[in-house]
This record gives C-alpha cells, structure tokens and sequence, in this order.
C-alpha cells in the first residue's frame, strides 16, 4: 500500500493509500493542552485512542450515525474516509467542567439542566474562540442548516455515547466532536472519540481526582495517565464485546 503524508495534526497523521477516497489515519503518543503549550507523551496512548475510537465509531454505527470510520488497520491505525475537514469543534456537554466552569462560575461538577452544545473555531492561532450562530454565519463556515445538522447529530452522539459508557460504570461529562463533507456533500462525523477528546469519570471511585479518566490527568499533572488511558479501554472493549460489536 503506496502511501504520502498528508497532514500531521497534535495527535495524528494522515497518509494516502491507494484510493483517493481512503485516508490511513495514524495515532500518536504525543499529548498536548492548553493550545498545545504544554506538550509531552503517553505511553501506548496512540494505540488507546485509535482502539476506543474504533470501538465508538462501531457503537455510533449501530445508532445510524455516519462517520468516516472503515476499519481499524493496527493497533494505532484506522482506515477513514477522505473528508472535508468542517472548521467548527462541536462540543456537548452534560455537566459542568472546564471552561464552562471558568467562564460562567458554575461549580464543576454541577449537572446541566440539558445537554449543551457549543461550537468553536477550529483555528489554534486564534485560540480555538467560542462562537455564536451569528458569527459561524458571518464566517460562512456552514448554512444555517448544515449547523442544524451537526447540532442535531451532536445530540444524538451524546445521547448514544451516554448509553454506552454509563454500561462501562463512567460518566460522560463533556466531549469534542470534528465533522467533515464526503465528496458528495454529506456532513459525517469525522476525527476520534477517545480519553483526548472526552471528559470521563470513573463512576466506581468517589475522590474527584481520581475519578478522572481523560486527558485532564495530563492538563491537571494528575499522575497515572496511561493506566487511566487503559482503564478506559478495557471497559469499553468489554461492554462492546457484551453488545457482540467486538
């Protein structure tokens, strides 16, 4: 399988194959936060994210969300298809964390009356800024109905994904998602869902730090990253093994 680099991201690399319509979607063990300021790596994290994203993407299948998912090619490689990157990160959440915390005052842990969905550009020298409807139209980034869309697909992901992982004993707290046009237009969910892109509590330990399961771990200097990686890939191969997706 013939292959060029197409872009290297903080947590992946893209290669061409054969077909023009087919991406070899590499994962690293690079780790990254605030904007990438603070950098350093995971042992194994590459090969958790592309596992527990494979895994996922096959759960979301099965609740007819489209993705560029194919197949997982080795432990840190998944075979997608060439999308249109959509410059928006969509990002729900369930209870109160983060930079909701930060820029609202609401108590982190504080559980969200709905979930909330969020879009911010996709631009690292900008800061990734949050943006309202007005601005992502003023932008031209999406119509109004193509926002609809990933609204729509955003909360259903949330509403499946939750399912999934209250069976794997953790509790989705909030999540990025990416989407992307397929040549023939369709917006599909693109990316990774993984302990990157998610926050992830372990529902079977009450201290709030050690609960955490995610990338937050690295952000926080929290410790026990990669057993943390692994603890949540074990689980969800187990639960996707009880629902024969395996």
């Amino acid at each position: 399988m013939s292959a060029t680099q197409l872009y290297e991201g903080k947590a992946k690399i893209l290669y061409t194959t054969d077909d023009p319509q087919v991406l070899r979607s590499y994962f690293k063990d690079d780790a990254t936060a605030f904007n990438a300021q603070k950098r350093g790596q995971i042992a194994g994290k590459g090969e958790v994210n592309c596992t527990v994203a494979t895994a996922l993407f096959k759960v979301l299948a099965q609740a007819h969300i489209p993705s560029h998912f194919l197949s997982q090619l080795s432990p840190q490689e998944m075979l997608v298809k060439a999308v249109q990157i959509v410059p928006l990160e969509v990002v729900v959440r369930n209870i109160a964390a983060g930079s909701l915390c930060r820029q609202t005052g609401l108590p982190i842990g504080k559980k969200l009356p709905k979930p909330l969905v969020e879009f911010y550009l996709k631009d690292d020298a900008l800061g990734d800024p949050l943006l309202t409807r007005d601005r992502i139209a003023l932008l031209e980034i999406v119509t109004a109905e193509q926002l609809q869309t990933l609204e729509t697909l955003a909360l259903r992901i949330n509403q499946a994904l939750q399912v999934f992982f209250q069976a794997c004993d953790i509790t989705l707290v909030d999540f990025k998602l990416e989407f992307g046009h397929e040549a023939e237009g369709a917006l599909v969910l693109a990316d990774e869902i993984s302990p990157d892109t998610c926050r992830l509590w372990d529902d079977k330990v009450s201290d709030p730090k050690d609960r955490v399961l995610d990338k937050d771990r690295f952000r926080q200097d929290l410790g026990n990253i990669a057993p943390a990686y692994q603890e949540v890939q074990r689980r969800v191969l187990a639960q996707l093994a009880q629902l024969g997706l395996a």
